[in-house]
This record gives C-alpha cells, sequence and structure tokens, in this order.
C-alpha cells in the first residue's frame, strides 16, 4: 500500500480584496482600493441608466414622426440621459475610481491624506445619485440636463427640485475628493518624489482637483438658488418676478465648462501614462505636459461666455470670449502633439489599452477641432442647439473622456484584480467601439450642419437616412460598451495571474503586487529617477501575458 505524501494547500497571500469578506468590511472601508472598487460597480450602473436612456431616444428618432414615444416623454428622456451621464458618470468616473486606486499607490503613499472623508464622499455620492435617479424615475424632468429658467423653476411639472438637491449632495462628493487628492499629493509623497518626477496622471488629477474645489461651490449656488425660487418664488432668474434668466446661463456655464475640463484632464492624464508604456519611451516633453494640465484648469474658467453668443451678450465680450476659447486649445494640442512625438521612433505595442488611447487622440482631437467652429461668433450662430453640437460634445466626452476610461481600465485591471483579461477580445471590443462611435455621431455633424435642432423628438422626412445611421451606430457601440462586462467579469474566475508588472511599465504602483495588499507597500519606497525611465527597464512582450 502506497501513501500520498501531504502537500498542504497554498494560503493565498493576503491582499486588500481578501482581507476581510464581510458586507460590513467593504462598507465602512477606508482603503482607498476599496473605495475606488465601489465608485467603479457605482457609476457602471448610472452608465447603464443613462445608456438605456440614449438608446431609446435613438430608437425613437428612426422614424422622422417619433411614433415610439409623445414629446414630453422624449424630453425627459434626453434628460435623464444627460443627469446621469454628465453628474453621476463622467464627472466622477476617472477621478473617483483610478484617481482613489492610483493617487496614493503612485506616490507611494499608504492611502489618502483622509481616509473617512474618502468614505463619506462616495456616501454622498451615492445619495446625490439615488434621489437624482428615483426623481427621474418617478416622474421624470424635462428640462434637460442644463435646467434652463425660467422653465426649471417657474413652469416644468416635473421633479426639479428633487433632482438639483441630488446633484448638489453629489457636488460635495466632488469638493471633498478634490480636497483629500491636493492634501494627498502635496504631503504624502514618497522620499525623492519630487514634482517633476510625478507621473503626468499625478498632474492631472491634481489640475482637476483644483476645478473641483474652485468650480463645484459655484454650481451648488447656483442649484440652491433655482431651488429657492421654484420653492419660495424668490426672483433671482424668473423676470416676471424681477429676475434674470441669463444670470442662470453664467452661474451655470462659468461652472459647467471648467466641469468638461473635469471630464476630459484625467483621461488626458491616462493617455500620458499609456503612451509612454506601450511605446517604451519616457513622455516627450515632460514638463509641458505637466503645466499643459494645469493651464486647461485656468483658462477653462475664462471661456464659459461661449455657450452664451446668441443670448444677447455684446459683440466685444463675445469677442473676448471667442479668442479665450481659441487660447484653451492650444495646451490640448500640446499634449496631442507631445504624445505622437513620444510614439515617434518608439517600440510601439498594439496591446488593448494602447488601442483605446489611440483612439482617444483620434476622436478627442476631431472633437477639439470642431470646437474651434463653435468658438466662432459667425459659425455659431448658425450652428448653435443643433446636431453639430451634439456631436462635437459627444467627441469630446464619449471619444474622449470615456475612450480614457475604458484605457485606464483595461491598462490597471490586472493591477486592481491580479488577472488578465482576454487580449483578443479587449482588441476586438476596442475596435466595434470606435466603429460603433464614429457611425453614430459623425452624420450628426452633417445633421446640425443642415440645420437639425437638438432636443427634437420628430424631424422632416430628409433627415432620416442619417438618423437611420446614427441608431445603427448606436446599437454597435453598445456591443462594445457591453464586451467588456462579460470578459472582464470573466477574468476575474478564469483569467491567467497578472503578475506585479504584466505591461513592464514603469511608475511605483507596478512595483507592488497585484492585488495590492492593504498597505499598497511593505515599506515605504523611496524614489531615485525620473518618471518613466524605461531605458533602463527589461520589457517584457504583451503577446507572451
Amino acid at each position: 500500500m502506497t501513501t500520498v505524501p501531504y502537500i498542504p494547500a497554498v494560503q493565498p497571500r493576503e491582499n486588500y480584496l481578501n482581507v476581510q469578506h464581510t458586507i460590513k468590511s467593504w462598507l465602512l472601508t477606508v482603503d482607498h482600493k476599496r473605495i475606488a472598487l465601489l465608485y467603479i460597480a457605482s457609476i457602471t450602473f448610472f452608465f447603464l441608466i443613462g445608456g438605456v436612456a440614449a438608446t431609446l431616444m435613438r430608437l425613437n428618432l428612426m422614424t422622422p414622426h417619433g411614433e415610439m414615444m409623445s414629446a414630453d416623454t422624449y424630453n425627459k428622456m434626453f434628460t435623464l440621459h444627460g443627469v446621469m451621464m454628465v453628474f453621476f458618470f463622467l464627472i466622477p468616473s476617472i477621478p473617483a475610481t483610478f484617481g482613489n486606486f492610483l493617487v496614493p499607490m503612485m506616490i507611494g503613499a499608504k492611502d489618502v491624506a483622509f481616509p473617512r472623508i474618502n468614505l463619506l464622499s462616495w456616501y454622498m455620492y451615492i445619495t446625490g445619485g439615488t434621489l437624482a435617479f428615483c426623481a427621474l424615475v418617478a416622474g421624470g424632468v424635462d428640462t434637460g440636463w442644463t435646467f434652463y429658467t425660467p422653465y426649471s423653476t417657474t413652469f416644468s411639472n416635473g421633479y426639479v427640485g428633487l433632482t438639483l438637491i441630488g446633484i448638489f449632495i453629489n457636488g460635495f462628493s466632488s469638493i471633498l475628493t478634490g480636497l483629500n487628492f491636493i492634501v494627498t499629493i502635496h504631503k504624502m509623497r514618497a522620499p525623492g518624489m519630487t514634482w517633476f518626477r510625478l507621473p503626468l496622471f499625478m498632474w492631472a488629477m491634481y489640475a482637476t482637483s483644483v476645478i473641483f474645489i474652485l468650480g463645484t461651490p459655484v454650481i451648488a449656488i447656483t442649484l440652491t438658488l433655482a431651488i429657492a425660487e421654484r420653492l419660495f418664488h424668490i426672483g433671482v432668474f424668473d423676470p416676471s418676478i424681477g429676475g434674470d434668466p441669463v444670470l442662470f446661463q453664467h452661474m451655470f456655464w462659468f461652472y459647467s465648462h471648467p466641469a468638461v475640463y473635469i471630464m476630459i484632464l484625467p483621461s488626458m492624464g491616462v493617455v500620458s501614462e499609456i503612451i509612454a508604456c506601450f511605446s517604451r519611451k519616457r513622455v516627450f516633453g515632460y514638463e509641458m505636459i505637466a503645466f499643459s494640465s494645469l493651464a486647461i484648469a485656468v483658462i477653462g474658467f475664462l471661456v464659459w461666455g461661449h455657450h452664451m453668443f446668441v443670448s444677447g451678450q455684446s459683440v466685444y465680450a463675445g469677442m473676448v470670449f471667442s479668442a479665450l476659447s481659441f487660447l484653451v486649445a492650444i495646451p490640448s494640442a500640446i499634449k496631442v502633439f507631445n504624445w505622437t512625438a513620444t510614439m515617434y521612433k518608439g517600440s510601439v505595442e498594439m496591446a488593448t489599452p494602447m488601442l483605446y488611447a489611440l483612439g482617444f487622440i483620434g476622436l478627442f482631437t476631431l472633437g477639439g477641432l470642431t470646437g474651434l467652429f463653435l468658438a466662432t461668433m459667425g459659425m455659431d450662430v448658425h450652428l448653435h442647439d443643433t446636431y453639430f453640437v451634439i456631436a462635437h460634445f459627444h467627441y469630446v466626452m464619449v471619444g474622449g473622456a470615456v475612450m480614457g476610461y475604458m484605457g485606464g481600465l483595461h491598462f490597471w485591471w490586472p493591477k486592481m484584480t491580479g488577472k488578465m483579461y482576454n487580449e483578443w477580445l479587449g482588441k476586438f471590443a476596442a475596435f466595434v467601439l470606435f466603429i460603433g462611435f464614429n457611425l453614430t455621431f459623425f452624420p450628426q455633424f452633417v445633421l446640425g450642419y443642415l440645420g437639425m435642432p437638438r432636443r427634437y423628438h420628430a424631424y422632416p422626412d430628409e433627415f432620416q437616412v442619417l438618423n437611420v445611421m446614427s441608431t445603427a451606430g448606436a446599437s454597435i457601440m453598445a456591443i462594445g460598451y457591453i464586451l467588456p462586462l462579460f470578459y472582464l467579469g470573466w477574468s476575474i474566475i478564469g483569467g491567467k495571474d497578472a503578475g506585479p508588472n504584466p505591461w513592464g511599465a514603469a511608475g511605483l504602483e507596478w512595483e507592488t503586487d497585484s492585488p495590492p495588499i492593504t498597505e499598497n507597500f511593505e515599506e515605504t519606497p523611496i524614489v531615485t529617477h525620473e518618471a518613466y525611465n524605461y531605458a533602463d527597464m527589461e520589457i517584457p512582450s504583451v503577446a507572451t501575458v
């Protein structure tokens, strides 16, 4: 009789995911990495809600007379889409997820400066999102996501007040997140981590946090005044009781145009990390990209008037805002040129994150160039409130911000979970998303130029072909978003172990285990080299991962 030798079971290494398994340990966690995962789950939910609303809108627009839903229902649908996507997905998407996960790890810290405030910010986000979602589902809001007065404060019969309260509470979540990041980056960097050794993602998060803190109180005050006028008939915006409706537009866009850079700056930081990694080079013009992030944050506060060329503001004010709008394009162009120069003569490897980064560069560039049309007063008079604006906005926000988010998700997924996803499926999903996006939104440039107004549930027959193309593209784009849910989810169960650094990337976060331990590092790292020191690294091939 032979005896089988006893082989002790290998205990899984303790990390931030398996250190505790109870629901309470997740809901009361102060670990920045777990809070990042809570945000990922939350914003995915709101993204799906906004996506369903967009799908219903596009189905209604397949026919010229909009037989699927009434004009009032259509108004509520695009408001639901806009509120969910802008306030509860795009604005918190990268800062609250990758920012939370990576800011301490990239600078060699064990956590953010204020861990409990970090958890509080997630609860405020959930509270605000729940209130807004309940309001939009219970009876809906038909004002559009911009809540223009006096319609929103006097005439609308929807749940405007409850929706505004939800957005107001969510704003405090943004302020707390920005405060946490600024203090963390200032005070908790590892020894040797000077400002010009910071990864460019840190510069992007720092600039975004400045906008959070300076801009969000303005929208909070604006929404408070709108609620007060709606409830107590105080004459702030309604001209019939002594208010000024254009004042609301000034206050709203003073925040909401910088909010565009809240959405796009973090994606630019993600793209800098990906381009450097898969080109195996230090980013060309590191200092210029770093300072261009700060320049975008500052100049972004000075261009809000280009939303108001047709609101009756003076021609001279319009000229100033037009010039400033052209000026803010320069820092963005610096980034695009420097990313291109980084790839030049680099060992470029077309991994899934790199495909998303390249998609970002192409789509964001087109979105930015079409923004110059809208920054020109004469053109804007013709294009204002048409589908040209819709296409421009989505090329910047979806083609830019969401492509950056998807690139970052695929880049840092192995670090978050310790598992690799199917690389072929990842590339396929990126390709499908790129094709579907362009088929959806490029026809809308033509529609807008031809004069089709936005927010209409019906349109002349001659616009049907382009609208059908746009709806077909939306169906393809939806596949590109749904596929990652499956293969990323499957990777957690059946994916190959990633190892600490599957991409051969530079940066402190890649010097930890995957997934990291709760404290991130066994010992506080000491930084002795510049960012992106690929010249001194052994680089694995992505094809072997």
